[in-house]
């Protein structure tokens, strides 16, 4: 596998040289397929050929994810083991997967070169069968594909404000959150896993019930707001979810007022606060919601 990855990765140098250097594209093409088919058998066993992350990426990757102690890195498709062992000389804990046995052994030996044995493992499992849920930070350099195979399983697996961080290969249509260039060929693409608020809710300001609907696709979430037989319009590009977090701003037009909302949102139920912008005076009220079972509730 080490002979594979490494042609898999001098093919992928020599494609953007080709490009670089203006040569005819169909020539890059040319050599990168004569490249790949000389390909031991063994590398259509696994789902990514390993290619190493640069030291640059790496840091990148958990600066991004802000990875300090007290969070536990899962690192899917671990290769030599250098992303886990770069977050426990940070402080954190965690442990990398990987389905060859070779990389396992070679990331123990690195761990334990690094001294950080103790806070790290690296388990011989197939990504797609891994247990998410011990983490706080997923970190992955895998493949599109394999990313798009991945997504349910991490939404539903991981608790809500989980980082996950993906060197290279994105989510598809779930945008992330945030999008870093790391020289002239590497990227880095992050998400915090949202809440789920998809639903009917009933909001309580200081006594004053607010019907809710919430329609939710990933971390973005449109809401369709009234109050008592006022609609209030919700301004655009302005309702996310971070994580637990909640913020959005809704407009009533019939009296004037505008509301500022902030929220967490825990299971069925959301607390937070609301500015609440009158055309004479402001003020700040306590805010809760409750998931409605009956959509009709009034």
């Amino acid at each position: 596998m080490v002979t594979s990855a490494v042609k898999w990765f001098k093919t992928r140098s020599i494609m953007r040289s080709a490009s670089a250097k203006g040569f005819f594209p169909g020539l890059a093409m040319i050599l990168v397929f004569t490249a790949w088919i000389t390909l031991p058998v063994k590398a259509q066993d696994l789902d990514v050929p390993y290619v190493p992350t640069s030291t640059k990426v790496v840091n990148k990757m958990l600066e991004v994810a802000d990875v300090g102690p007290g969070d536990y890195v899962i690192d899917l498709g671990s290769g030599d083991g250098r992303i886990v062992i770069a977050a426990a000389q940070q402080g954190a804990y965690g442990h990398g997967v990987d389905i060859d046995p070779e990389r396992i052994r070679e990331a123990n030996e690195n761990a334990r070169k690094a001294g950080v044995s103790d806070q790290v493992m690296f388990l011989q499992e197939n990504i797609f069968s891994t247990d998410f849920r011990r983490a706080n930070v997923v970190t992955m350099y895998l493949l599109s594909s394999v990313n798009l195979k991945l997504r349910s399983k991490l939404l539903d697996s991981l608790a809500p404000g989980t980082r996950m961080v993906s060197h290279d290969f994105d989510m598809g249509d779930w945008e992330p959150d945030k999008h870093f260039r790391v020289g002239e060929d590497d990227d880095v693409y992050f998400w915090v896993i949202p809440a789920q608020v998809d639903g009917h809710w009933i909001w309580d300001i200081n006594g004053k019930r607010v019907k809710v609907t919430a329609s939710q696709r990933f971390q973005e979430v449109t809401l369709q707001v009234r109050s008592g037989d006022d609609a209030l319009r919700i301004e655009e590009n302005d309702q996310m979810i971070v994580g637990r977090r909640i913020g959005f701003t809704a407009v009533n037009f019939a009296n004037g007022h505008r509301y500022v909302y902030s929220g967490r949102v825990d299971g069925d139920r959301i607390t937070g606060i609301v500015q609440i912008h009158g055309p004479n005076n402001k003020r700040v009220e306590n805010w809760s919601a409750s998931i409605s079972r009956n959509p009709h509730v009034k």
